[in-house]
């Protein structure tokens, strides 16, 4: 904290003893009548809270600190609660700078985000996360990043725009709101890491270690690990880490045995915590270290359902004690990231509070304050955000030419073969391994629409000419074809379809837009958007034309393409994820990532 910093804090703290100890000072706002639910105890009770500038005076009875000018709002039958924090988020995922998912958020309750911007970083390095850090500093939430360790994650496996290492990390921890590092992805499969690219263990070892040193955390991302890989892993993140890949009970328990702050994720595709949540419903686990976050979210979803808010009510749904839930997504965040300012109803503690109107369990916020300011009511932001304009070098970041359909097919001899393909599981980034038998005709695999079996391709936009070829099983879809330059997490471009010349159509506008969304049916265009941040973000579309523009995009998935699959462009971009298990498609070809190798997209030609 700098010295003007440190001076303005000694002056209100100031301002609120005089206040409590009848100095001539008095709240500038109290609630009176609210239940407050009380994160430290677990309680829920009537009280007032009075609020003097941006802190909070106390929680209980305000008659003496009520002066002339006091505000005072009546919250009678409301509940009194804590801002709720988003403990592991992207922005990139919502499509929407910071400023506009700010828009949507702060109105559901949401105060506090942590964002990993490993997405930009995997397109543009250490350029693109600090544009994106820079914007965080202008927000009125509490916005902190945490910048990668490694990308691309599994290297000789994906090719990403730019390739950080430990020698980044020194600058990348200085930038604006950063405070530590994000997901260890690149020592997911530890095992296999270890075996097949060692230097990556040392290099996040010496990154972790560095950040240790400098005051910062370390998050890990931990999925299907267990006993001597799960201690490996902790270890190599400096013990005290995160996870927000656990997908069953059995390493939720173990990973809070272990000391592991397990991030129940639960986001738009992505929804672990009805397993999570198992660990303490069911086998009675402390749940001090269980915490809540989205992951990728839909602005769609968030528009439509709420952000934290909705994640409580869902957890509240899966068992958990209403108090209980809302401790996930307050207390025990800001304990784990030592926000010591935030995630409860103390004095002293900045006044970031959501209120909320109805059942608990319900969680329908209807006031925001943040820093003791009214900024949101009845779902509407009342406070203007700052206009931010991203630089030109974050842009134009797609490097390639057009695709011809027949640099989109797989080539195979004979009039037959078993095809190594990628299997679609909704709701989750995992993915299935299936070896298919398909036919061949003039040399290529030939689709099977008809079997659930389409043509997906990862096309190298960073400079290099590499395309991934595969199958995909479990979109169900009928027409045309849809390809974005979202595609976990090098972000290449990534394209599905029922038939190739679609699918070259779609890549080539993408292309065309230097980034973005382009949906084709019987060789026209029919939907597109473009994503001119590094190809993963409008600048252009604020968050409510972004919905709109997303809603209307994803019905033409539906409508036109007849694609059974919901939320189609996040359950695609996730096919490209080597992190997690099993079966994944990059610009190198088929990924086993169990093995930590890149395997032969048809296993056997047949005559």
């Amino acid at each position: 904290m700098d010295k003007a910093k440190e001076l303005k804090l000694a002056v209100d703290r100031l301002n609120c003893v005089d206040a409590l100890m009848g100095g001539g000072k008095f709240a500038d706002i109290v609630l009176t009548g609210g239940k407050v639910v009380n994160v430290i105890t677990r309680e829920i009770y009537t009280a007032d809270v009075a609020i003097l500038g941006k802190y909070i005076l106390m929680v209980g009875d305000y008659s003496k600190l009520i002066g002339a000018k006091t505000k005072v709002a009546d919250v009678s039958g409301k509940y009194v609660m804590p801002g709720f924090i988003d403990a592991h988020m992207h922005f990139e995922s919502a499509m929407l700078t910071v400023t506009e998912f700010s828009r949507l958020s702060i109105p559901t309750g949401t105060t506090c985000l942590i964002s990993d911007p490993h997405e930009i970083g995997n397109v543009l390095g250490p350029v693109g996360i600090k544009a994106m850090a820079e914007e965080a500093a202008l927000m009125p939430q509490h916005v902190f990043c945490r910048v990668p360790a490694l990308t691309p994650d599994s290297p000789g496996l994906e090719t990403a725009g730019y390739d950080i290492t430990s020698k980044d990390i020194p600058e990348m921890l200085e930038y604006p709101t950063v405070s530590g590092i994000g997901e260890t992805q690149g020592i997911s499969a530890i095992r296999f890491v270890y075996e097949h690219n060692y230097p990556v263990i040392k290099d996040t070892i010496a990154s972790a270690i560095y950040a240790r040193s400098a005051g910062k955390e370390v998050d890990g991302n931990a999925p299907e690990l267990f006993g001597n890989e799960l201690a490996a892993h902790i270890i190599c993140g400096g013990t005290d880490i995160s996870c927000h890949e656990t997908t069953t009970k059995e390493e939720a328990v173990e990973k809070l045995r272990y000391g592991v702050y397990m991030l129940m994720r639960e986001g738009s595709t992505q929804r672990n915590m009805p397993e999570c949540i198992r660990a303490v419903t069911e086998n009675g686990l402390d749940s001090r270290r269980a915490i809540l976050a989205t992951d990728d979210m839909l602005a769609e979803d968030i528009a439509k359902t709420g952000h934290m808010n909705d994640i409580i009510r869902r957890t509240i749904r899966q068992g958990a004690s209403p108090v209980e839930a809302i401790q996930m997504a307050t207390i025990n965040p800001a304990t784990w990231l030592g926000l010591s300012e935030l995630g409860v109803l103390a004095p002293g503690k900045l006044a970031d509070i959501a209120i909320v109107d109805g059942r608990l369990e319900d969680m329908e916020v209807t006031e925001v304050y943040l820093g003791g300011k009214l900024v949101a009511q009845d779902k509407e932001l009342l406070i203007d955000l700052p206009e931010h304009t991203y630089p030109d070098c974050v842009k134009h970041s797609v490097k390639r030419g057009p695709v011809t359909p027949e640099d989109l097919m797989v080539a195979a001899a004979g009039s037959a073969a078993k095809v190594n393909c990628i299997g679609l599981i909704l709701d989750q980034n995992l993915s299935d391994a299936i070896a298919a038998d398909m036919k061949v005709e003039n040399g290529h695999v030939v689709p099977d629409v008809t079997g659930d079996l389409l043509p997906i391709a990862n096309v190298g936009r960073h400079g290099q000419k590499d395309i991934g070829r595969s199958f995909v099983k479990g979109f169900k879809m009928k027409y045309g074809a849809f390809a974005e330059s979202v595609a976990h997490d090098t972000h290449n471009i990534i394209v599905m379809g029922t038939n190739y010349d679609d699918m070259a159509k779609a890549v080539n506008r993408v292309i065309e837009l230097q980034g973005g969304l382009a949906l084709v049916k019987d060789g026209e265009v029919i939907g597109d958007m473009a994503l001119p941040v590094a190809g993963l973000i409008t600048d252009e579309l604020n968050a409510a034309e972004l919905t709109e523009r997303m809603s209307y995009l994803t019905g033409l998935v539906k409508d036109e393409l007849k694609c059974e699959a919901h939320a189609p462009f996040m359950h695609l971009a996730f096919l490209a994820l080597t992190t997690s298990p099993k079966w994944k498609l990059t610009d190198k070809g088929v990924v086993d990532a169990n093995n930590y190798c890149v395997i032969p997209t048809v296993a056997e030609s047949k005559s």
